[in-house]
């Protein structure tokens, strides 16, 4: 038996609302690991974040990243999509960020958040993926 998510199944669950681990290759270090928001949108995974941080160097540098996203609660998945970031130059619309943000975020909220965090130092960057990891245990049965 296969646990293994069909294409439409990993899509779709990346689609969903969860928190992505972002993993990106570091010099000489263990790669650099952490939370964030994102959205999965005609097959790009989008994430706001502000230029020249370390995720934004670390990612410019490999030009690459995996994201991976999870339940964790019964029956647990998980998909993880790597590969190149096909953008990273543009600053968010106020709409993609609002986008991103309501994923994880009352729409009032979202909104406010949103005004006071987009600013000139925002980046959206884009990745298509290559590679994808997958794994459903409610096909255990």
């Amino acid at each position: 038996m296969s646990f293994v998510m069909t294409a439409a199944e990993r899509e779709a669950f990346l689609s969903g609302v969860h928190v992505g681990v972002l993993a990106v290759e570091r010099d000489g270090r263990a790669p650099l690991a952490v939370p964030i928001w994102y959205d999965y949108v005609d097959g790009e995974v989008l994430l706001w974040m502000e230029r020249d941080t370390v995720k934004d160097r670390n990612i410019r540098k490999a030009g690459r990243f995996s994201l991976v996203a999870q339940s964790e609660e019964w029956p647990y998945r998980y998909v993880t999509a790597e590969g190149p970031v096909v953008g990273n130059d543009e600053p968010p619309t106020r709409e993609q960020a609002l986008a991103i943000t309501r994923r994880y975020l009352p729409e009032a909220d979202a909104a406010a958040y949103v005004d006071g965090a987009l600013g000139d130092r925002s980046i959206l960057v884009r990745m298509r993926p290559e590679k994808w990891l997958s794994n459903d245990q409610s096909k255990s049965g």
